[in-house]
């Protein structure tokens, strides 16, 4: 296993703020240090990404934890969004939503997702995909700059 030096930072893009404290939750039980970053639509996402607004400090993050079904400016959009944009394209997107739609999830790769995670309805299920998840991107897979 690969031992992590620098922090790691997670941007979830969220807008229920239960599922929102369920992946905060999750992370902190995970062994692997994380900053998360949240933000509540897609507008939002896009200002984190692009350093405006409230975010002009904001680090670039080393994965995405995307919802589909945000206000303003949809997941589907955001993902667009990012992985058409050579600054962003390279930065691993997770799609993480309630839905189970096949559309979806065809969309979602099409459109170039990393990864499609339906939301377990069970906080154990839910905690043990995200533990699951980090520890696949963060131990297994070596992303850009690591």
């Amino acid at each position: 296993m690969r031992v992590i030096m620098n922090p790691i930072h997670i941007l979830l893009a969220e807008d229920n703020p239960a599922d929102a404290r369920l992946v905060k939750e999750a992370l902190n039980d995970n062994r692997i240090f994380a900053n998360l970053h949240h933000t509540i639509d897609g507008v939002e996402t896009m200002d984190f990404l692009r350093r405006q607004g409230k975010f002009l400090d904001a680090p670039r993050p080393d994965l995405i934890l995307l919802d589909l079904n945000m206000p303003r400016m949809d997941g589907r959009e955001v993902l667009v969004a990012i992985k058409t944009d050579p600054n962003f394209a390279a930065i691993p997107v997770v799609v993480l939503t309630t839905s189970d739609s096949e559309a979806d999830v065809v969309r979602a790769y099409t459109a170039h997702a990393n990864c499609f995670l339906t939301k377990p309805i069970n906080f154990t299920d839910f905690t043990d995909m995200i533990h699951r998840a980090t520890d696949f991107w963060f131990t297994l897979v070596r992303l850009p700059g690591a």
